[in-house]
């Protein structure tokens, strides 16, 4: 075994049952990422869409792309024919850019809302009230190319666990309200999608059914 096929075994035997491993590839090139799909990994994420194109096109095509970082709108149509889910949309403007590519390749594309919780202000995302707001309008049952799947976010990078395990309990209760009220017939609404290389382990324990790892596997990117 390879290290990277030794990484991806230990990372996948420390998690729960039904917690899905996202092995984030960004910044590596595609070598590593076949020596990670031939020890079965089959669900990468990635975050620059030229990267992804050029991946995609060169890698073998069962794998199930995720799109984890921030989108502009008019970058989406380069992804639109085979992304499998856009984790990371953080505002309805890209929520309708998503719908408006989908139809235009008779797509359904899985999405993933994403909140701000942390608290560095870098980071992107809805805010709790701003979510809401959004839901209730009602806009995004009309869009046919877009399935609202969870929520996504990321904690504050710090040290203090307890701190990160209250950030993604907040994000739970969070997933369990929106679920309750709008989303409550719908079996798909069930991702939440929280835990990197850093937090992975707390975010296991706090309901996350998602962990998006890149170093821990890949180790350190390579820019």
């Amino acid at each position: 075994m390879t290290d990277i096929q030794k990484n991806i075994a230990a990372v996948r035997s420390s998690l729960p049952d039904g917690v899905e491993l996202v092995a984030v590839s960004k910044y590596h090139p595609a070598e590593d990422i076949l020596e990670a799909y031939e020890c079965g990994q089959r669900v990468f994420g990635e975050s620059h869409e030229q990267e992804l194109v050029h991946k995609y096109d060169a890698l073998p095509k069962d794998i199930v792309w995720h799109f984890i970082g921030h989108l502009q709108s008019n970058k989406v149509k380069y992804i639109a024919p085979f992304i499998a889910m856009i984790e990371a949309v953080d505002s309805m403007k890209l929520l309708k850019e998503i719908n408006r590519q989908a139809e235009k390749h008779n797509r359904t594309i899985d999405v993933l809302l994403e909140l701000h919780i942390a608290e560095e202000a870098t980071k992107y995302g809805f805010s709790l009230d701003d979510c809401r707001e959004m839901l209730t309008q009602g806009e995004w049952r009309e869009m046919k190319g877009v399935r609202i799947c969870g929520i996504m976010m990321m904690a504050t990078y710090t040290d203090n666990e307890e701190q990160i395990a209250k950030e993604f309990t907040l994000a739970k209760d969070f997933f369990n309200e929106v679920k309750q009220q709008y989303f409550a017939d719908a079996p798909y609404f069930k991702q939440c999608s929280w835990g990197m290389s850093n937090d992975y382990m707390i975010a296991a324990q706090c309901d996350s059914t998602m962990v998006r790892v890149g170093t821990k596997i890949f180790g350190e990117r390579i820019y």
